[in-house]
């Protein structure tokens, strides 16, 4: 820090005259109510720094300054005095040898010191001999250390300890702050903070507790914050979990199994089966399992700090591979919405399960079909066209499974179901029909008309019904454009039927078709 102008030189005041007037001036006269201001630069000074009491509205008219330690001006709390004109100080008995005032009134501290906080007084004598005062004050605070954090219980119990942090070392004017996880402490009921925020005390821990922690130490001229701090939780074991969790093996399989639990300090595992102990490790493998190695199979984890154990048991089941299954089906070419078909599937194994597939894919039942109670048989009564396609069965038991070679199912049409329409060999057949019938109409009307025009008893003769004229008249034979000669009706039946193979089927009634054609000649 640079002083305001150079320091004074040292020595007693040769006029001793004035040095007795200052005093009784200072006892007599109380001083003047002048806006004498006192300001520390800096406003805090950390221990051991400097730090400058500068005067402001200083008057004009003075004629030297006095420092004194504390609120007033008392002789016995005098630091130094200064006298303008001869720019000479004289300490006072508060002096410490670090202090050193300047000709503007100004007091430098040197290497100060906690004892230095407090109040100081200046006191301006005038020319006119009146004194005038300025009081400021000194903040001194502790350079702070890094600071650390203790518990007092270095491996608390999960659900048992409670924790008591501590942040240190403890100094005067300092506000404590606690992090965790690098973030500030959550809301919580098990947390609790001292009346200074010195200590933190974390009620019944867990492992979610573990941290870590950090303190900062804040004072107006510093900040420190300690080295991460975690806590060592002890807990579990937590129930084991025994992987992988497969349950059933066939026979000459390698069993491998793995137990863990979540622990701290970690678990101590043993291997038991059928009760019986086997190796005290995380792993157990046996390389050729059989029959006899079925049953159950309990891992134990033990924690030496908690002194708590836990258990996890396995049942294993040991079965032979199953052979591949076979299909026998009653028809594999059958007759669509007529034949039935019963496909069986048959192994040599026990005590396996049995299931169907159509197309590679699950089959999916339809009212149609019946499975067998035990699913080795599959009807399928009648079949349809959708049924065409490949079987399988498949055979498993919780170790193993096997499927069958796929079994085609032809289905074709039925050819002897008679059809509700007309096929298109009917309808040409009509259609001929009609054509002939046409024809042989009009040969019959060309006959008669040929006939009718030689002789009307020849036309009576090929007539076949003929009615008698309301109004023909033998005395006029020859007016033949005045009334009608004769009237012809023939009466032409066509038969439409399904050509089947059946000769003995008869054609339905609904199949003939009647046409009837009138002829006139006028």
């Amino acid at each position: 820090m640079e002083p305001p102008s150079a320091p004074p030189r040292g020595g007693r005041v040769p006029w001793q005259e004035l040095l007795l007037a200052v005093s009784l001036l200072t006892f007599w006269n109380p001083p003047t109510t002048a806006q004498v201001t006192v300001e520390s630069v800096p406003p805090n000074v950390a221990e051991g720094k400097n730090v400058l009491l500068s005067v402001h509205n200083r008057p004009g008219d003075l004629i030297g300054y006095g420092w004194f330690r504390g609120p007033t001006a008392e002789p016995s709390l005098q630091i130094v005095s200064y006298v303008v004109n001869t720019q000479n100080s004289t300490t006072g008995p508060a002096y410490s040898g670090r202090e050193t005032i300047y000709p503007n009134g100004s007091l430098l501290f040197q290497n100060i010191t906690l004892n230095d906080t407090g109040y100081y007084t200046v006191q301006i004598i005038k020319k006119n001999l009146q004194v005038v005062q300025g009081r400021g004050q000194l903040s001194v605070f502790p350079e702070l250390p890094k600071p650390s954090i203790t518990s007092n219980n270095s491996d608390p119990v999960e659900n048992v300890d409670s924790v008591v942090l501590t942040c240190g070392p403890q100094t005067q004017s300092t506000g404590y702050l606690w992090l965790v996880n690098n973030g500030s402490l959550p809301a919580s009921a098990k947390l609790e903070l001292s009346l200074d925020n010195r200590t933190l005390t974390i009620h019944g821990v867990t492992r979610n507790d573990t941290g870590p922690y950090e303190c900062e130490t804040r004072n107006p001229v510093s900040v420190g914050r300690s080295d991460p701090f975690t806590l060592n939780v002890l807990y579990g074991p937590d129930a084991p979990t025994i992987s992988p969790s497969d349950s059933y093996y066939h026979l000459g399989a390698k069993l491998s199994l793995s137990c863990h639990a979540a622990s701290n300090p970690p678990a101590q595992y043993s291997w038991f089966i059928n009760g019986r102990p086997q190796s005290s490790t995380q792993e157990l493998f046996i390389p050729n399992i059989t029959a006899n190695d079925s049953g159950s199979y309990a891992c134990l984890a033990y924690n030496s700090g908690t002194r708590l154990n836990k258990t996890t048991v396995k049942t294993i089941t040991v079965s032979e591979p199953v052979a591949q299954p076979t299909v026998h089906a009653s028809n594999t070419t059958v007759t669509g919405n007529k034949d039935s078909v019963v496909l069986t599937c048959s192994t040599n194994n026990t005590g396996v399960s049995i299931g169907w597939l159509f197309n590679n894919e699950s089959l999916k039942l339809t009212e149609r079909m019946k499975l067998s109670q035990d699913n080795s048989t599959l009807t399928i009564d009648p079949v349809r066209k959708e049924d065409a396609g490949t079987y399988q069965c498949e055979v498993s038991n919780p170790g193993s499974s096997s499927k069958s070679d796929p079994v085609r199912l032809a289905v074709e049409d039925d050819r002897t179901q008679p059809n509700s329409g007309l096929p298109p060999g009917a309808i040409v057949g009509i259609v001929i029909g009609v054509l002939a019938g046409v024809a042989v109409i009009a040969a019959l009307v060309y006959f008669l008309f040929i006939r009718k025009t030689g002789g009307a008893s020849d036309l009576r003769d090929v007539t076949e019904h003929k009615p008698s004229a309301s109004n023909h008249s033998k005395d006029h034979p020859d007016n033949l454009s005045n009334k009608i000669e004769e009237v012809a009706y023939s009466s032409l039946n066509f038969n439409a039927q399904e050509s089947t193979k059946s000769t003995s089927a008869s054609p339905s009634p609904a199949a003939t078709e009647t046409v009837y054609t009138e002829v006139r000649k006028m």
